[in-house]
């Protein structure tokens, strides 16, 4: 199978089922920061970080990959007059977002309270993450707006803000195994 196929030369591009939308389509920009968040994602697991955490970002990504499949399918063709799907696409469950939950609980046990917001940075590991739940949140946002126009599994939406609190909490707590100065946002006073 050759990789290009020449049939978006013209600037669109297939969902799965078929249909052809333009590639500005909010679909497409909502599983293609999902990809670009998948990316960074697999930046950070390329760090010099504690293995547990590479496990944990290697299930995060597979995850990743269902949300797209679930966002880059066009949900008129998803499902057969008879009620039976027609494409056999994975689901984000409960449970997935509950192991983000739980994860994030046990780092949070470690971590002194916040008080303040905090500066990103600190390290470069530490920045990777930031800049990960920054892209987090703008498939969230974009996400958000795709539900608005045309109704997505309610998980997707649930998953990527937990996913960002994930991230949030995985720049601390790497912060803290790093030795990394957590910098706190204390504005000026007026």
């Amino acid at each position: 199978m050759k990789v290009y196929t020449k049939t978006g030369d013209k600037g669109s591009t297939a969902l799965f089922g078929g249909t052809r939308v333009p590639k500005h389509h909010i679909r497409i920009e909502s599983y293609g920061t999902v990809d670009e968040l998948n990316s960074h994602i697999g930046l950070i697991r390329d760090q010099e970080i504690d293995s547990q955490y590479k496990e944990v970002l290697i299930k995060i990504q597979d995850h990743l990959f269902t949300l797209g499949a679930i966002l880059a399918t066009d949900p008129e063709k998803m499902i057969l007059k008879n009620g039976k799907e027609r494409l056999n696409i994975p689901k984000i469950e409960m449970e997935d977002i509950e192991f983000l939950e739980n994860e994030i609980d046990t780092m949070e046990t470690f971590l002194p309270p916040m008080t303040h917001f905090v500066l990103p940075g600190g390290h470069t590991t530490v920045s990777f993450c930031h800049i990960a739940r920054c892209v987090c949140r703008r498939a969230e946002r974009l996400s958000v707006a795709l539900n608005e126009q045309e109704p997505t599994d309610e998980h997707v939406l649930k998953y990527l803000n937990r996913l960002s609190d994930y991230l949030f909490v995985l720049a601390r707590k790497l912060s803290l195994d790093l030795k990394a100065d957590e910098v706190k946002w204390i504005p000026k006073k007026l």
